[in-house]
C-alpha cells in the first residue's frame, strides 16, 4: 500500500473517482501478508471501527491514490479454515456439521442472490476469531459470476481438489458450488482430500463391525414402537397413496418379495434386511414381522410394508390425515370414540383392553375418553422419520 498522499481531488484512472489518501479514513497497523497482486494490512476505521456480516467478509470500500488501489474489508483474526484444519487434523462430526452449516449458508445466499462463487475451498473461508466456534466468513469472489437463466457455463475455473467434474467438462451451473462444498466437508471429517486417501474402509478388515441399521430396519423398528391406532392409520394412508408418492418403495418391496407371492415372509424379511446391511437375530426378525403384519396373516403384504415405510413428508397432506381420521370416525361426529376405536381394532385382533388403554392414554390429551382431530394429527406427526 502506498505511503504517499494523493493529489487532492484528482480523478483516479482505475476507479474513476476522486483520489483519496486512505490513511485519512483508516489507521494502518501491521502488515498481514503479501500476494501476487497486493499487500494486506490490518487497519481500523477511524470513525466507527469495523463490523462484519454473518458468513461473508464485509467489503467496506475502495480508495485510490497516486500509486495504489486500496480495498478495505472486514478483519477476521482467526485465519484461514485451511490452517485450522491443518492444526486440528480432522473435525468431529458435530464440529464439522457446525462449520459446514456456515459453508452451506454461503452457498445458499450466493445462489439466492444470483451468484455462483466458483472457487469454494478452505483457503477462501476465514474464521472471525481464534475461538473454536468462531463463525466462518467467505472471501475471494474474484471468480464468481452472475447466474443467467438458461446459460451453461464453460470456463474452467476453481482449484484442482475442489472443482466439480462438470466444470472440467465445460458444462456446468450453480450446482458446481455444491460439489466444492461437499469436498470441504470430506476434508473436515477426514483431514485429507477425498482423492488422496487409501479409502482403507474398503479393505478387508478395514470397516467397523458395528451394525448400521438400514432405513428399512429403522422404520420397521419405529413402526413396532407405535400404538395400534397409529399403525392402523398409517395402513389406511398407505392404501390411498398415489404411485408417484410411493415411487421406489414398490421396487424395494419387490426386491424383498423374492418368490413374487405379493407378501414378504419371515425368511424373506431376514434375507432382505441382511442384504441391506443389517445384522439382526431370528428373534428380532420375528418381532418385527409381528409388528408390521397388522392383519396377523403371517406375512407382510404391500400395504403393511408401505405403512411401515411412510416418512414424515407423506404426513404433511391434510387430506390424507383427514381421510384416515374419518375412516375411524364412523358416525362423523368429529371424534373417535372408545367404541369406534374398539371396533376398528377388533378387525385386526387388537381390541384387548391393554391396547385400547395404551392408545387413549397416549393420544387423548384432554382425557375426555375420545380422540378429536387435533389429537389424532398430533399423534400421527409425532416421531416419524424424515
Amino acid at each position: 500500500m502506498s505511503r504517499r498522499a494523493s493529489a487532492g481531488g484528482e480523478v483516479g484512472p482505475v476507479l474513476q473517482r476522486p483520489m483519496v489518501d486512505v490513511r485519512t479514513v483508516y489507521q494502518l497497523d501491521r502488515k498481514l501478508g503479501s500476494g501476487q497482486f497486493g499487500t494486506t494490512y490490518l487497519c481500523t476505521e477511524r470513525a466507527t471501527g469495523l463490523r462484519g456480516q454473518p458468513n461473508v467478509v464485509e467489503f467496506k470500500g475502495a480508495y485510490e491514490d497516486n500509486e495504489s488501489v486500496h480495498l478495505v474489508m472486514e478483519f477476521c483474526s482467526g485465519g484461514e479454515l485451511f490452517d485450522r484444519i491443518t492444526a486440528k487434523g480432522s473435525y468431529s462430526e458435530r464440529q464439522a456439521a457446525a462449520v459446514f452449516r456456515d459453508i452451506i449458508t454461503v452457498v445458499h445466499v450466493c445462489h439466492f442472490m444470483g451468484v455462483i462463487h466458483r472457487d469454494l475451498k478452505p483457503e477462501n473461508f476465514l474464521l472471525a476469531s481464534s475461538a473454536d466456534d468462531a463463525p466462518l466468513k467467505a472471501i475471494d469472489f474474484g471468480l464468481s459470476v452472475f447466474i443467467e437463466e438458461g446459460k451453461v457455463y464453460k470456463d474452467i475455473v476453481g482449484s484442482a481438489y475442489y472443482v466439480a467434474p462438470e466444470v472440467l467438462q465445460r458444462n456446468y451451473g450453480k450446482e458446481a458450488d455444491v460439489w466444492s462444498a461437499g469436498v470441504i466437508l470430506y476434508i473436515l471429517l477426514c483431514g485429507t482430500p477425498p482423492f488422496w486417501a487409501e479409502h482403507r474402509w474398503l479393505k478387508e478388515g478395514g470397516a467397523s463391525d458395528r451394525p448400521i441399521d438400514s432405513a428399512v430396519l429403522s422404520r420397521m423398528k419405529q413402526f413396532k414402537a407405535m400404538n395400534k391406532l397409529k399403525q392402523l392409520a398409517l395402513k389406511v394412508i398407505a392404501e390411498n397413496l398415489s404411485p408417484e408418492e410411493i415411487k421406489g418403495l414398490k421396487q424395494m418391496f419387490n426386491n424383498m418379495d423374492t418368490d413374487k407371492s405379493g407378501t414378504i415372509t419371515v425368511e424373506e424379511l431376514k434375507v432382505g434386511l441382511t442384504k441391506l446391511g443389517s445384522k439382526i437375530t431370528e428373534a428380532e426378525v420375528q418381532k418385527l414381522m409381528e409388528a408390521v403384519d397388522v392383519d396377523k396373516s403371517g406375512s407382510i403384504d404391500y400395504s403393511e410394508f408401505l405403512a411401515a415405510m411412510i416418512n414424515k413428508h407423506k404426513l404433511e397432506k391434510e387430506e390424507d390425515l383427514l381421510r384416515a381420521f374419518q375412516h375411524f370416525d364412523k358416525d362423523n361426529s368429529g371424534y373417535i370414540t372408545r367404541d369406534e376405536l374398539e371396533q376398528a381394532m377388533e378387525e385386526y385382533g387388537m381390541s384387548d383392553e391393554a391396547n385400547i388403554k395404551q392408545v387413549l392414554d397416549e393420544v387423548d390429551k384432554d382425557k375426555d375418553g375420545r380422540i378429536d382431530y387435533e389429537e389424532f394429527v398430533e399423534m400421527m406427526r409425532k416421531g416419524i422419520q424424515t
